[in-house]
């Protein structure tokens, strides 16, 4: 029976919540801390529990976060799993990795992005190269976050938005839109101008804990697209690859590949995915990585959501009043809490780990 009560109401009960659980499973807690301060002024840290042999040679790790206000979702499964499963649950020279919040900041203020702007998952390009170009962002950006928030200001503001995505179709609207983008820090999906401390954090994470391992299985939980309370696994590998054959492999044909067109996610530049990808690499390390995807509402409402925050953040004051109708169109869309909803993460969390512990079990294909 799945139980509903791992999940909690604010970053600080569930922060509370996975370290008792990993205490109890006797797991091996990491604390990373963050320089930001949650909207009360109370301090924020990435938490990492370690469960199994420290020598283990495979290891499923789960990531909670990446997109701030999604982590009630990714937080709530890690709770439950350490707490129903734990170290009974891994085979022989298997762990288990638990990475919970990420992205602190955006958890605690319940936003997507991390506390310099970023959207984590845009922000795993390499750096030192040239950024990509997104030139229809720059297009509609002043459309997307008008400075004046009125109900006649985002009206023309949506007209305009509206012609645009008439003159270029609907796959350009969505690529300008929500590709990614790396001029406008205030902005919709920002990549970055260098690392942000989640991604620097992350990679610390890797260095000490998943170098020099044979076979890692990576799940980065997500919520906001596809049919409610659904959880999609989505990978990027190019096809017909050894990554490729291996989701296939782990997941099943429930699993959707980006590269043949399986999802509405579309392959963007600075997922984890690829990030993750740089670091870990074969021969050393086979890395089989999928974002699990749970459904909420529509997108049209997470556009508006999204766009609210955003606003506020940018133009309003993110203490005062007009915040809280924002911070609570954000946690509906990216946080139903319904036990439904909550039932349905835990059934398919427990599946898809449960199916990645096999897979690392079986080695190269």
């Amino acid at each position: 029976m799945a139980n509903i009560h791992s999940f909690a109401a604010s970053y600080g009960e569930a922060r509370d919540k996975f370290l008792g659980a990993a205490r109890v499973a006797d797991a091996e807690l990491l604390r990373y801390d963050n320089p930001a301060k949650g909207p009360k002024g109370e301090a924020l840290s990435t938490d990492v529990a370690w469960l199994g042999p420290k020598d283990a040679k495979k290891v499923v790790v789960t990531i909670s976060s990446t997109h701030g206000i999604e982590g009630y979702c990714g937080s709530g499964f890690q709770v439950d799993w350490l707490a129903s499963v734990g170290a009974a649950g891994l085979p022989k020279d298997t762990a288990a990795l638990f990475v919970h919040a990420i992205n602190p900041y955006g958890f605690a203020w319940t936003r997507r992005v991390t506390e310099e702007g970023n959207d984590l998952n845009r922000n795993y390009v390499d750096h030192s190269k040239p950024y990509p170009l997104n030139k229809g962002y720059e297009e509609i950006a002043d459309w997307l976050i008008p400075k004046d928030f009125g109900p006649n200001s985002v009206a023309a503001a949506d007209a305009k938005l509206a012609q645009y995505r008439g003159k270029v179709g609907d796959k350009a609207y969505f690529a300008a839109m929500s590709g990614g983008q790396y001029t406008h820090p205030d902005g919709w999906f920002f990549g970055g101008g260098g690392p942000s401390w989640s991604n620097r954090t992350m990679h610390a994470i890797v260095d000490r804990c998943l170098k020099g391992r044979s076979d890692v299985s990576v799940i980065d939980f997500h919520t906001g697209l596809g049919p409610y309370g659904y959880g999609e696994p989505i990978t990027h590998y190019d096809i017909d690859t050894g990554g490729s054959r291996r989701v296939r492999a782990f997941w099943g044909e429930s699993v959707t590949e980006s590269k043949r067109g399986q999802t509405a996610s579309a392959a963007r530049d600075g997922l984890g995915h690829y990030g993750l990808n740089r670091v870990l690499t074969e021969p050393e390390t086979r890395l089989t990585m999928c974002t699990l995807e749970y459904g909420t509402f529509d997108r049209e409402s997470g556009q508006k959501a999204f766009r609210a925050d955003h606003w506020l953040h940018k133009y309003g004051d993110p203490l005062g009043k007009e915040a809280e109708p924002v911070r609570a169109a954000m946690r509906r869309q990216f946080y139903p809490e319904t036990d439904d909803w909550k039932e349905a993460v835990l059934f398919r969390g427990h599946q898809i780990v449960r199916q990645a512990i096999a897979g690392v079990q079986k080695g190269a294909l």
